[in-house]
């Protein structure tokens, strides 16, 4: 299982999915991405966008998910 996490320290929405993560004792590789936009580039690249959160899970049939709402609902229903 690989699941790995873009975020900012500061962003209440990776936030709330740092907290589902936490609750359903989910290890993950964080990388926590600038607050400017421009320079979001490791997430750019990988998703062609630079909002945060965006979660990548090697179970998933997506290729990510880049929604607060969305990933913990996805959680709940893989994990929990």
């Amino acid at each position: 299982m690989a699941i790995e996490l873009y975020d900012r320290e500061q962003c209440p929405y990776s936030q709330k999915v740092r907290d589902k993560l936490a609750e359903l004792d989910l290890a993950y590789d964080e990388t926590v991405v600038p607050d400017a936009h421009g320079d979001r580039t490791m997430v750019e690249d990988r998703t062609g966008q630079t909002g945060v959160p965006v979660l990548f899970d090697d179970n998933m049939d997506e290729e990510f998910i880049a929604d607060s709402s969305e990933i913990i609902a996805y959680l709940d229903q893989q994990y929990a």
